[in-house]
């Protein structure tokens, strides 16, 4: 007994199913997450590593390669990149997407541990943290105040602030950017200092001496103890300038005798400016970043409810403006595609009614919607996904999908009662006619999806929730449809006297539609191999114009925000940059349609290492879309024709992708080059920069690695100081601590411990001759004037030293020029790299290209996958090799449909586009199934093959025309947005239309030539030894 009369013989049964499956579906829906995408980015891990005063030739050297190469045998590496600049050493390590960051975290603690014992001595310990980056940034506040100066602003951020924000689940770092953290700043003169007899260290081990603060026991009484605690912390700037430096008979020098201590700020040199309005005001920025794979709604919900009791708090003095929301694009996409769902709902429930007219029989299959739809909420849990943009476009895509197989299902059954059957009869035998096709059509349509379950890469991270949304909710609608659906025939549908008012009204429209089609059909069979040119036709012209769309990885989308790199030569000053970014702040003020919010952000790093003085940001918060005329590409490309008017400087828009590896930021075109040795690297670049820069497919480009970085090169004569009595090592300390801005100690305010930096008066910094200031320490204790021991240079070298998964590295980045596509601009700095370099690097690609070019390969080959799973499925349902092939062969019409889709549109081939080609190859050949499965049915009573194919094509067409039609009308919400899901919704809608019209001409016709002449029922009736003896 099947489940169909199973369910019609037990009506609660099956009525009790899928009242299950609708309460399982609400509690699944109340459990999920909200995301905007599926989580694509990979876990990355960074280790950061200070070294005061060391250049980047000894950072990379001795911090860099030690721990790279430990850190490599860690398991799950995808890549491993650094950057060594001056001062600091920056290691992010990407894992595979399938490796847990908690592991991956320990995994690279375990390593760095191991790598400690090869790093210098007076090296900081490395900090090994989840990788903070602007990209997971989902909220931006701005901290002002007109009464207070920045040091204190930055101290309510990152005291108040960020401690209240700090522990609301799901974030991962507050990092207060553009802070001007308290430092106490010891000034020295050099002149004093040798007056004095006194070298930099000896200011540094007074404070070592002076400044501190130390248990010192307890005294124990007969009923009670007293802990001692000696104080000897310095906090006030009296206190350091009252500070004990040396002291000979009755002589005290302390050091305000030689220099001065000011209460002043740990960076300088970083500043944030609010230009809105040209306002021009400095402040503080608290950027709320999310661990990977949270909930960024909630936590930007939970952020605003700390946000108005902070306001309430906090002195009022103080102004908290939210500079931006992140999180306003993905409700607004969440909230569109929720619109969609409900829009093709209704489409759906229209088409389903004006063929079936009549009511009671549209009530059917519009319950089976919900109750399939519900489901896959619990599968979703289940799964342990979220509601995201994927997930409710493969809904979306559902709606038209499950009502197939109740309107299969229900159609036959009410053709039945029409020719007289009563209703519980018509259910029994109408369910068991068509109960092989639904099998059928839903098996493969799910199998369609089963390959990009196990795709890898970024296109199986993105749609392998929409895959397993969309085949699991096939799969419950057949269970629907053989179980709810003829249940309620049976008992819900009435055997009519006569048809109603609308059908008499519709009927003549119907049947000359099928007695059009009819003929059409008829006339076409008598000139049959006509469709064995059309498939050749479409063949052809999959390749002919496939050839010519663009294809990138997903169409950029207006996310209401972008922004400005500026980048000038190395050595400038910060003035210079903060002087410059106001100017680009401006012209953006006085030029952007719709602007809300706009940020100069120079020397600003969302990582705790300090950021490169010569590169800034303008950061650009525009209105919503519907707020303002200029679209985001429209301005994009008019910042991309104003940089050309400034300079001194780089300028270049940026665009964040819609999807893909975001981390690290970069252009589209990300190429890298890599040396095992950096000459090598250095003798090559500016020749291949040059050439890509004049290419005429690329613009902005730039490379990371530059050699312009200005210093002084000072070589100390080793063997007048070993005369004198001064080390290598007595030199060297001395520059550090005179120059670098070193980190002499500690002190406490408010109880927070902050540095104490020491350097020498600004005067004294200004020039190369200020060296001949500085004197050094022999061992007789004798002051020696440095410049009699040291030789200067001038000379450039590289700000900062890049490596790739451990190759010294150079990456140029570019954007496509104007019309030209991912895929061409990739191919372009190829081709130039071969022309230019040949094969003497070797060379990767990174960033939004690497995940281009990974999701081409797995799309293919999914692709390709999925045919030969539908093949194979249709085969053993079948048990035969020609009837699939026959079904088969509506692949290539769709595909066709697509493809012109897409050109007519102006659309590209991208990852949504490409996965909607994937779905449709499943939705036709349901078409294809039904019209074969019923020519076999008309075979086995006795008609060839040509007359089967005829008879099942024209009882099929109204099935097929109802179904095709709920499914184009399903994808049309999706298809007439105007965001990066678009290229989907038109590739199905399109390509079942032109596919749908092809297909009830050519199944047929092929049909009539590739299906055997043996009735099916006469193979199944044979036993063993007559198909033994037919055979022979």
């Amino acid at each position: 007994m099947s489940i169909s009369s199973l369910s019609i013989k037990k009506p609660v049964l099956a009525g009790v199913f899928s009242l299950l499956i609708v309460i399982l579906g609400i509690v699944g829906w109340k459990q999920l997450g909200i995301r905007e995408f599926p989580l694509t980015e990979p876990p990355v891990i960074s280790v950061i590593t200070f070294y005061p005063g060391a250049s980047p030739d000894v950072i990379a050297s001795k911090l860099t390669r030690p721990m790279e190469e430990s850190i490599a045998e860690a398991s799950g590496i995808r890549t491993i990149s650094s950057e060594s600049r001056e001062q600091v050493s920056v290691i992010s390590i990407e894992f595979n997407r399938e490796i847990d960051i908690e592991d991956a975290l320990n995994d690279v603690r375990d390593k760095v541990s191991k790598a400690r014992k090869q790093l210098p001595a007076d090296v900081d310990p490395p900090i090994v943290q989840k990788a903070s980056s602007a990209d997971n940034l989902v909220a931006f506040l701005e901290v002002e105040s007109d009464t207070k100066d920045i040091k204190e602003v930055s101290h309510i951020a990152s005291t108040v602030i960020k401690d209240r924000v700090q522990s609301i689940p799901g974030i991962n770092n507050v990092a207060i950017v553009g802070e001007h953290k308290y430092a106490m700043r010891l000034r020295f003169d050099p002149v004093k200092l040798a007056a004095y007899k006194l070298t930099p260290e000896d200011i540094r081990q007074a404070l070592l001496r002076e400044n501190i603060d130390l248990p010192s026991g307890r005294i124990d009484g007969n009923s009670s103890e007293l802990s001692i605690r000696t104080l000897g912390r310095l906090t006030t700037v009296n206190d350091f300038e009252e500070m004990l430096i040396k002291q000979t008979g009755n002589t005290v020098i302390r050091l305000k005798d030689v220099g001065s201590a000011e209460l002043g700020e740990m960076n300088e040199r970083t500043a944030i400016i609010n230009e809105t309005g040209n306002l021009n005001r400095v402040g503080v920025g608290v950027a709320i970043q999310i661990q990977r794979g949270a909930n960024a709604i909630e936590v930007v919900d939970e952020f605003y409810k700390r946000l108005e009791q902070l306001r309430k708090d906090i002195p009022s003095d103080y102004r908290l403006i939210v500079g931006f929301d992140f999180t306003q694009s993905v409700r607004e996409s969440i909230k569109e595609v929720e619109e969609t769902l409900f829009i093709a709902f209704g489409l759906v429930v229209i088409i389903i009614f004006l063929f079936l007219r009549d009511w009671r029989s549209t009530i059917i299959p519009v319950i089976a919607i919900p109750v399939s739809i519900l489901s896959a909420f619990f599968i979703m849990y289940i799964a342990g996904f979220s509601i995201n943009v994927l997930t409710l476009l493969g809904l979306v895509l559902a709606i038209g999908l499950v009502v197939d197989d109740a309107i299969v299902v229900l159609e036959n059954i009410y053709k039945k009662i029409e020719e007289g059957m009563p209703p519980i009869q018509a259910a029994f035998k109408g369910s068991k006619e068509i109960y092989f096709a639904v099998i059928s059509t839903t098996i493969t349509l799910a199998a369609v999806f089963l390959p990009i379950v196990f795709m890898g890469g970024i296109s199986g991270q993105l749609f392998k929730e929409f895959a397993i949304v969309v085949s699991g909710s096939v799969l419950v609608s057949a269970f629907v449809a053989l179980t709810l659906t003829p249940m309620l025939s049976a008992y819900f549908l009435k055997k009519k006297q006569g048809p109603g008012w609308f059908h008499r009204v519709t009927e003549p429209f119907f049947v000359s539609m099928n007695n059009g089609y009819a003929r059409l059909l008829t006339t076409f069979m008598r000139f049959r191999w006509m469709a064995w040119v059309f498939l050749l036709i479409t063949s052809g012209l999959i390749y002919f114009v496939g050839q010519k769309l663009p294809s990138e990885l997903a169409p950029v989308e207006d996310r209401s925000n972008m922004s400005l790199i500026a980048v000038a030569p190395e050595g400038v000053s910060f003035d210079y940059m903060k002087k410059h970014m106001m100017e680009v702040g401006k012209y953006v003020n006085d030029s952007t349609d719709g602007l809300y919010q706009t940020y100069s952000m120079v020397a600003i790093s969302f990582i705790p290492a300090p950021a490169p003085v010569n590169v800034a940001v303008q950061s650009i918060y525009l209105k919503d879309p519907k707020e303002r005329k200029a679209s985001i590409q429209d301005l994009y490309n008019q910042y991309g024709a104003a940089s050309a008017n400034f300079r001194g400087f780089l300028l270049f828009p940026y665009l964040p992708p819609t999807i893909g590896t975001r981390y690290g930021g970069g252009m589209p075109v990300q190429f890298v080059l890599q040396s095992q040795n950096l000459d090598t690297l250095t003798a090559a670049l500016p020749k291949f920069l040059n050439a890509v820069r004049q290419s005429k497919k690329l613009m902005f480009a730039d490379a990371d690695l530059k050699i312009n970085k200005p210093e002084i090169k000072i070589n100390i004569d080793r063997q007048k100081a070993a005369l004198m009595g001064v080390s290598m090592e007595e030199v060297a300390r001395t520059l550090q601590l005179a120059l670098s801005g070193q980190r002499y100690g500690y002190f406490l305010r408010n109880d927070r411990q902050y540095e104490v930096i020491g350097q020498m008066e600004r005067e004294y910094r200004n020039d190369i001759t200020d060296l001949n200031s500085i004197y050094v320490r022999s061992t007789t204790g004798q002051l020696i004037p440095l410049n009699n021991l040291i030789a200067t240079e001038e000379a450039v070298s590289p700000a900062a030293i890049y490596r790739y998964d451990q190759y010294t590295s150079a990456t140029i980045s570019a954007a496509p020029a104007p019309g030209v596509s991912l895929a061409e601009g990739i191919e372009e700095i190829e081709r130039i790299k071969t022309e230019v370099l040949g094969d003497n690097f070797k060379t990767s690609l990174a960033g939004q290209s690497r995940d281009y070019r990974e999701s081409q390969g797995n799309i293919l080959f999914t692709l390709i996958l999925a045919l030969v799973i539908i093949y194979m499925i249709l085969a053993a349902q079948f048990e035969s090799l020609r009837d699939p092939l026959t079904i088969m062969l509506t692949v290539p019409m769709a595909v066709t449909g697509a493809i012109l889709s897409l050109h007519w549109f102006g659309q590209s081939l991208n990852v949504f586009s490409q996965i909607g080609i994937i779905t449709l190859v499943g939705l036709i050949t349901k078409n294809g199934i039904l019209i074969v499965e019923f020519a076999n049915h008309l075979k086995d009573t006795g008609l060839s093959k040509y007359e089967a194919a005829i008879q099942a094509a024209e009882q099929r067409f109204r099935p097929i025309l109802m179904t095709s039609l709920a499914m184009i009308f399903g994808a049309l919400p999706i298809a007439l947005t105007a965001n990066s899901r678009q290229s989907l919704g038109i590739v199905i809608a399109g390509g079942l239309v032109f596919s749908g019209i092809l297909t009830l001409f050519i199944i047929p016709a092929v049909y009539s030539y590739l299906s055997s002449n043996k009735r099916r029922k006469e193979v199944m009736e044979m036993d063993e030894s007559e198909i033994a003896t037919n055979h022979e």
